[in-house]
């Protein structure tokens, strides 16, 4: 049975603010709990004024207290925000708190504009270009201790230092984090909901080079967007909240997500239609049934062994249906 898991971007609406979006989050992944899915990540953004979620490790923290069987991690750090030693001990805390059930997503970008992420980074030791890669050889090399005799690190140890860090997981939506997952013998989450890059090449190209290391086998994710209701119709009338969202962002305006009412009375330009008619390629709306049909090719393509449902929906009760509709079409085990 194909596992489901929860992406939640905590999303801020014109009718609720940040804070209230953070609480709707634990509520949703109460509800997840209870209906079967696997994980419930958070993700890392800053500065947007429709994402709440900007600290993940302190929501992840709240989340897994509140919870009692779901995974919950980071969907993900984005890691040239942080010191490596920073996100391990962070990391080794939650651990330690809630052994076994937290799991800790990287990734590459830095959830962000250019100005927001030197803000975040404005005090860090200046690093040029892209320097993911070399971030986290640093903080694999904090946990396994493998900094080489006379180096600086060399006796700097994450703590609680008898805590190993969680699952690391490599978050993608492109053929490098697939790559370097694959070589390090680790899981990788792909992020179809925004990619260009094709999901069947990355996913399985990541099988094909795999590498027995962390994992005895490749474990992968795939991470969509799906907005699931009681009828086309209304999965249509939930969804044109994201059409007007996708428009806007295309322009590089990060408005709060707009009702379907405003969505409904928006001009939308002939470019906006045709950008809105693009992404649609890659969101998933309409009836269970008609989700669950759409879905099941891509992921016995990408030989996905698990999904993982994002959504941008208006409403939080329409968003927990959404949810709900999801476990039935895929048959979850409902939790005490």
């Amino acid at each position: 049975m194909l596992s489901l898991s929860v992406l939640d971007l905590s999303p801020v609406t014109t009718a609720i603010p940040g804070s209230v979006a953070l609480r709707n989050s634990l509520d949703l992944a109460q509800l997840a709990d209870r209906l079967g899915y696997t994980r419930y990540w958070v993700a890392e953004h800053h500065n947007l004024a429709n994402i709440a979620s900007s600290a993940p490790e302190i929501i992840i923290g709240q989340i897994a207290a509140a919870t009692s069987h779901i995974r919950v991690g980071s969907g993900g750090v984005m890691l040239p925000n942080h010191a490596p030693l920073m996100v391990a001990e962070r990391f080794k805390v939650l651990e330690a708190l809630f052994p076994g059930r937290i799991d800790l997503g990287l990734g590459r970008a830095p959830g962000t504009d250019p100005v927001t992420s030197y803000a975040l980074r404005a005090r860090q030791d200046p690093r040029q270009g892209d320097d993911f890669l070399e971030r986290f050889q640093e903080l694999l090399l904090l946990e396994r201790g493998g900094f080489p005799e006379g180096h600086p690190f060399r006796n700097v140890h994450a703590v609680p230092a008898d805590v190993a860090l969680p699952p690391i997981w490599l978050l993608g939506s492109s053929g490098y984090s697939a790559e370097l997952a694959a070589a390090m013998g680790m899981g990788f989450a792909f992020a179809h909901h925004f990619a260009d890059y094709d999901a069947v090449s990355a996913m399985l190209g990541y099988r094909q080079h795999f590498k027995p290391s962390v994992l005895a086998a490749p474990y992968s994710i795939l991470a969509a967007a799906v907005i699931a209701a009681d009828s086309d119709a209304e999965a249509e009338r939930l969804a044109s909240s994201a059409d007007l969202h996708f428009a806007r962002r295309a322009r590089g305006e990060y408005a709060p997500l707009a009702s379907p009412e405003e969505a409904a009375a928006y001009q939308y330009s002939p470019i906006d239609r045709e950008r809105i008619a693009r992404h649609r390629a890659r969101l998933f709306v309409g009836s269970m049934e008609t989700v669950k049909a759409r879905l099941l090719p891509l992921i016995e393509s990408t030989r996905a062994d698990e999904l993982m449902v994002t959504n941008m929906i208006y409403d939080h009760m329409a968003r927990r249906h959404s949810y709900e509709l999801l476990a039935r079409a895929f048959t979850l085990a409902a939790r005490d």
